[in-house]
């Protein structure tokens, strides 16, 4: 299974995603059955690593955060089985820029999260740690919750991913 997270310039919440979700597979022994990565709407940030303050937080947590910023290409639209937005925004750009062939792998990240009614990751980037340490909150539950449908879908053996 290969899958790809996505966000605005591939430096806060999509690579905070990518590295719960390898970290989560790696705790359960299961992260050789994914391909993972990142990245970003626009190539803002292209070449650059994750914003400092999503390294540190993932640090305090035990996770590295390794991530190379780069903008979502057409070939991710083939490559990748699932493509996860992390805000409506997000979704729209990824609907406009792939061929309508590959338009169901696109999904929203908090369609993932039994708790929240907002289904948008909100962008950390403009606010201080607090609005990070509430990505993480999201994106851990999201991603502990993605991992939890993909084995139950592997173990039935063709179910739906949601």
């Amino acid at each position: 299974m290969r899958i790809l997270f996505v966000c605005s310039g591939n430096i806060c919440r999509s690579p905070m995603a990518e590295a719960l979700f390898v970290h989560m597979a790696r705790e359960r022994g299961v992260q050789d059955r994914f391909t993972v990565d990142s990245a970003g709407t626009h190539g803002y940030h292209e070449g650059e690593p994750a914003d400092p303050r999503t390294r540190r937080l993932g640090a305090k947590h035990g996770i590295d955060v390794t991530s190379i910023a780069r903008e979502i290409r057409p070939s991710d639209f083939v490559d990748f089985d699932l493509i996860l937005a992390m805000d409506r925004g997000h979704q729209r750009e990824l609907n406009r820029r792939s061929p309508e062939a590959h338009r169901h792998k696109i999904r929203l990240m908090r369609s993932y999260d039994r708790k929240g009614v907002d289904p948008d990751v909100a962008d950390p980037y403009y606010g201080g740690m607090e609005g990070f340490e509430r990505m993480y909150d999201v994106l851990q539950r999201c991603c502990g919750h993605l991992l939890d449908a993909l084995l139950e879908r592997d173990a039935t053996s063709g179910a739906d991913l949601a």
